[in-house]
């Protein structure tokens, strides 16, 4: 049978023991090493203390991978308590030799205060390219797909975070990633993010060095895989164009918002700018009485649009298109949610004014957090001062969103138009822009967004979570499948011309 090597960053306490017990017990787990910054004791059978920097870490993965002797390695780089199911290593070790996989990774059950929850993941697909992408608390590598891809594209960089991204990231591009939807461990969970802090950790400025080090590695595997696309390549939006009956359009989807809805389109309203403005909300079949609120307003201020479409399939994508090709549409579509406010009467000023010096397809502002008393919470400002105008293109796609507001050209957006869904339709529409056009961006902030009990989305279920995620991964599959498209077309002509 085939033996493995078990792979487990070192977390204080008695059930870590517990843990690496469960997994001395069998006979497929040839050694256990624990990576600990520092000298430990633990009563285990058969384990090795290796005392070197976090798993993640490129010196402590290459003393793993030169010593190991095994088929596999089992990793455990998480900081959860982990207990064996009875045969798990069994079926992982039975799909990684049927299906010739480089990883394979499971469901698995979380150990609760209210009880024994199943947490399902994610498939891997080729867009599932985010750092954090959930594998659980385990990941079975093959040991002969990770020298291969080693030797095929390089050692791991000179990192201290990224190194197990760099590797999974490597071993994806020639081999299957197999998921077992099953649960085949228990966790035992650390004390984990908020859902905010998770949403949000990779703009934390705390996490700077961490995510530059993500970047360099992503943007390394979008180059091998030939889905990276160069700044020199991207266009301005074109100075003639047609006439437009406004030189801006604030667009406001909304759907049951009674009770915020005038506050937006005050804030809308009150906008200063020395170029004409209108507001287009697209009313989305309220029930709740909006309607009669948007119909009041309408009546007092001709610059509000207020549109009901005749569809009624319609999601926020579909509700934007239902703006951005209505007669009304101004040159420049600027975002405003139906529950939140700009910041001051000079953020529509300053969106166009972005727009316009740098002939930009899109421009992404900065946004602060705060309740429903408008008072500032945690995250704050979230800037995404991640992006920069050299690589922003690129690591757009390793990120789950770009920012807010966010403001279009309406012709080039026209020519692209919305998804008709509800989640990721703006993340979508930036990584389109991005793959020919440069995109701007304000890193003050412009926008107050409101948490309240209606809107945030701290509190999804892990199934609904998990089809939000799975839908960005698709549009990120697409995307990249589309920049290598575009290079491969480049590659081509060039050796056209070349004969």
């Amino acid at each position: 049978m085939k033996k493995v090597v078990l792979i487990s960053q070192y977390t204080p306490g008695p059930l870590f023991e517990r843990s690496l017990r469960s997994f001395a017990t069998s006979l497929l787990v040839e050694d256990i090493v624990v990576v600990s910054e520092r000298p430990v004791h633990l009563d285990v059978p058969r384990r090795r203390l290796l005392e070197a920097d976090p798993i993640q870490s490129k010196r402590t993965l290459s003393m793993i991978l030169d010593d190991v002797k095994t088929e596999y390695i089992l990793f455990l780089p998480g900081p959860g308590k982990v207990l064996m199911e009875p045969g798990a290593l069994e079926r992982m070790l039975e799909a990684a030799a049927l299906t010739r996989a480089g990883i394979v990774y499971s469901d698995y059950y979380g150990e609760e205060e209210k009880g024994r929850a199943l947490h399902p993941l994610n498939d891997c697909q080729l867009g599932s390219v985010r750092d954090d992408f959930d594998f659980g608390a385990m990941m079975l590598f093959s040991t002969a797909a990770v020298r291969d891809a080693m030797k095929r594209y390089g050692a791991i960089p000179d990192v201290r975070h990224a190194g197990l991204y760099d590797l999974r990231l490597k071993v994806s591009i020639d081999n299957p990633v197999h998921h077992l939807a099953e649960p085949l461990y228990s966790v035992i969970a650390a004390d984990e993010l908020s859902g905010d802090d998770r949403l949000f950790s990779y703009v934390d400025p705390r996490n700077e060095a961490i995510q530059k080090e993500m970047e360099t590695v992503f943007t390394d595997h979008l180059k091998r895989i030939g889905a990276y696309l160069p700044p020199n390549n991207l266009q301005q939006a074109r100075k003639k164009r047609k006439a437009f009956p406004a030189e801006a359009s604030v667009i406001i989807s909304v759907r049951n918002r009674r009770g915020t809805i005038a506050d937006a389109v005050q804030s809308a309203l009150s906008q200063e700018a020395n170029f004409a403005f209108n507001i287009i909300v697209v009313d989305n079949h309220s029930t709740d009485g909006t309607t009669a609120v948007l119909s009041g307003l309408a009546a007092q201020h001709p610059v509000l649009k207020h549109i009901i479409p005749a569809r009624t399939d319609l999601g926020i994508g579909g509700c934007w298109n239902e703006a951005l090709y209505s007669q009304d549409c101004g040159r420049y579509a600027v975002q405003l949610d139906s529950d939140d406010l700009y910041i001051n009467e000079s953020s529509l000023q300053r969106i166009v004014d972005r727009l316009r010096e740098g002939r930009y397809a899109m421009v992404v502002g900065s946004y602060t957090i705060v309740n429903e008393r408008l008072e500032e919470m945690p995250q704050g400002l979230i800037d995404h001062r991640e992006w920069t105008d050299a690589n922003g293109h690129n690591n757009a796609l390793r990120i789950n969103g770009l920012g807010a507001p966010r403001a279009f050209d309406t012709e080039i957006m026209r020519g692209i138009g919305f998804l008709n869904v509800s989640y990721g339709e703006d993340y979508a529409a930036a990584l389109r822009i991005c793959r020919e056009y440069r995109i701007g961006r304000i890193f003050e902030s412009l926008y107050l967004c409101r948490r309240w009990s209606g809107n945030t989305d701290a509190a999804l279920s892990t199934e609904a979570a998990n089809k939000n995620d799975a839908f960005k991964d698709t549009i990120r599959t697409e995307e990249i499948l589309a920049r290598k498209k575009i290079n491969a077309g480049a590659k081509g002509s060039r050796a056209q011309k070349a004969k």
